[in-house]
């Protein structure tokens, strides 16, 4: 099922809990050509300067490496990704091209989703686990870990949901909705 569907808002992110409202139109009107045109008549020029690529990151490479290769497979000025993965994460980077690099500060502040496989060093109770991760849903207090990209000093984020999806002995698949800036790979280990 689609989150947007589900009724549940726990398992929400901030943007998703905006109540959609009724859409009012005045009348019909066409735009005028001055301010440009439609999506399926642009140029590939256009498309490209204008573009967000969903890329999905491998292991290995930093995402600074990784825009900078889109940037040289595009033969673009800019590029610019809306946050940081690990180097050792795969997953989805959305990289901003040309003149759409004015937005990534807004992706950067957004709520961020993650899935996430995080192994256990002794067999715990599920129930005791499952315990544990609810302490880590609200405003938790976190200290970025030794390698970041940011100063390293003790700071507020917001866990917006905390879900195990699967338990497999010592290895716990779950997703976790955030705030951005939170360090998944800090949380696991808190």
């Amino acid at each position: 099922m689609d989150k947007t569907q589900n009724n549940n808002t726990a398992t929400l992110l901030p943007f998703e809990k905006i109540q959609r409202t009724t859409l009012i139109k005045r009348k019909d009107t066409e735009t005028s050509p001055k301010f440009g045109c439609r999506p399926d008549e642009r140029s590939t020029d256009d498309l490209v300067n204008y573009g967000i690529v969903n890329l999905d990151k491998p292991a290995g490479p930093t995402s600074h490496q990784v825009t900078s290769y889109l940037r040289d497979i595009l033969k673009v000025k800019k590029c610019g990704h809306s946050g940081t993965l690990d180097p050792n994460v795969t997953g989805v980077l959305p990289i901003a091209i040309g003149r759409a690099t004015r937005i990534v500060q807004l992706l950067l502040t957004a709520g961020k989703e993650y899935v996430c496989l995080m192994h256990l060093h002794k067999d715990i109770d599920e129930k005791k686990l499952r315990e544990v991760c609810a302490e880590f849903t609200g405003k938790i207090m976190q200290l970025p870990p030794v390698r970041s990209s940011v100063k390293r000093q003790l700071r507020e984020r917001t866990v917006y949901y905390f879900e195990i999806i699967e338990i497999n002995g010592k290895d716990v698949l779950f997703k976790a909705g955030t705030q951005a800036g939170t360090y998944i790979r800090k949380l696991v280990s808190d």
